[in-house]
């Protein structure tokens, strides 16, 4: 019963590691990648899509994103998701193709993203901090089930697991400082 909580706790802080590559990802270091538009959000058909279920995205050349749109209606929708995306993106669109040539970052902007980088970092941080409370607060409602001593012993596995995921984190979060700041 305990391993299997902390089999779920684990699956839970992956999850979250996952996430957190995915908005580190989003991140441009000043080359073309077709997942720097992964978090941004299309108002199309009175929901908000991806862009990769609204179209094609490719890399022609290191520095310029390709963003073929499958239905005519959504080459605005997509536009204006992308301008207003705050990634610093002015698509040129013809007919149903979009272009987006990525900038040279200033030493100004590599800053900033560090810091949003950081901060995605301390988000997910809370995020597994929330998923430690959250399993303890369930495992104490059970509590009767366990002795003394096995109750002690979770709270050390789970914690041991939540320091493990922390540390991978902030590994994750130095990577890319260091990708940003690379010139």
């Amino acid at each position: 019963m305990i391993n299997q909580l902390a089999d779920k706790t684990r699956k839970k802080m992956e999850d979250t590691l996952a996430s957190l590559k995915r908005d580190l990802d989003s991140i441009s270091t000043g080359r073309a990648s077709p997942n720097l538009l992964d978090t941004i959000r299309v108002e199309v058909y009175g929901q908000f899509m991806p862009i990769s279920q609204l179209a094609n995205v490719s890399v022609p050349e290191a520095t310029t994103l390709s963003i073929q749109v499958w239905d005519r209606e959504n080459v605005r929708a997509v536009e204006k998701a992308i301008t207003n995306s705050n990634l610093g993106f002015n698509p040129a669109v013809d007919g149903t193709l979009l272009r987006i040539s990525i900038p040279k970052l200033s030493e100004e902007r590599r800053r900033d993203l560090v810091k949003l980088a950081k901060k995605y970092g301390e988000d997910k941080k809370i995020a597994l901090r929330n998923i430690r409370r959250d399993v303890l607060d369930d495992f104490k409602k059970n509590e009767k089930d366990f002795s003394k001593d096995q109750a002690h012993g979770f709270g050390d596995i789970v914690q041991k697991i939540t320091d493990e995921f922390v540390v991978k984190v902030d590994q994750m979060v130095e990577v890319k400082e260091k990708d940003l700041m690379k010139i």
